[in-house]
């Protein structure tokens, strides 16, 4: 049965805290019960193909889940296609500024900022990738059902053309955008990345993920990049992210390991 994460209200968050001066810059956080010293803490991507109509609400989910497990968790809002400053490079300049904000706040907050990992989900796997080319910090990456190949989406014409809307442009008009913001074209040397998919995601196809390990895969020497991908048999592109489904519990599986491993 598909997965209706998007309906009910998330779980509250422990604290909305604020991190740039647009309506959209905050952060909702939960942490584990008090006790627990300086956990590690995950930064959550929602996705919503980077439009202004889908929120951070929906990821609460997700994060409260992983919170219950003992992690503390950042989910990120940020200014999308509709705001203003929204869109690229906006966008991603939030996320970045986010991703310092909390490296920035860990005593104050009370989680571990040496062991971040970066979750994205669909758009905001592409968002997760581009964050670790740009910041040297993040040594960590999952990306669940991601857009990691732009000129694909385009190809593929991924909700109805919310690639073109995001970088206001086709491939061919837009060239210098596509190369900033693909992560299929972005060099990620410094961070483990897991790809988490789907074999029945009808929304961004599975192969998205393969092709783009295939292509990471085939670089050598100093473009070398450590990625690998989990495919999850039967599962549609919202069962990872929701914390009812066998789906979720594999995804919490995996950002157990990723902890371990990094």
């Amino acid at each position: 049965m598909p997965s209706d994460i998007l309906t009910p209200p998330p779980p509250p968050a422990d604290a909305r805290v604020r991190y740039g001066g647009d309506e959209s810059h905050f952060i909702d956080l939960r942490l584990p019960q008090p006790g627990v010293s300086a956990p590690p803490l995950v930064m959550n991507i929602h996705g919503g193909f980077w439009r202004a109509r889908y929120d951070l609400a929906h990821a609460g989910h997700f994060c409260a889940a992983l919170t219950a497990r003992g992690l503390a968790t950042a989910n990120v809002e940020y200014r999308r296609v509709g705001n203003e400053g929204g869109g690229w490079p906006g966008t991603l300049e939030d996320i970045r500024r986010a991703y310092e904000f909390l490296r920035r706040n860990e005593e104050r907050h009370n989680f571990d900022a040496t062991k971040v990992l970066v979750v994205g989900h669909s758009a905001g796997g592409q968002l997760a990738l581009c964050l670790a080319a740009c910041e040297s910090g993040v040594r960590r990456v999952i990306a669940l059902a991601g857009v990691l190949d732009l000129r694909r989406a385009y190809e593929l014409h991924l909700s109805d053309d919310a690639v073109v809307e995001f970088l206001d442009g086709a491939p061919g008009a837009v060239a210098a955008r596509y190369g900033e913001a693909d992560p299929m074209q972005l060099s990620i040397i410094g961070a483990r990345q897991v790809l988490i998919h789907g074999s029945a995601d009808d929304v961004v196809p599975v192969d998205v993920s393969r092709e783009y390990v295939a292509a990471k895969q085939r670089r050598t020497g100093v473009e070398k990049e450590d990625v690998r991908l989990v495919e999850i048999d039967a599962a549609d592109h919202f069962s990872l992210i929701d914390p009812r489904t066998a789906a979720w519990n594999a995804v919490a599986d995996e950002v157990w390991r990723i902890f371990a491993d990094v």
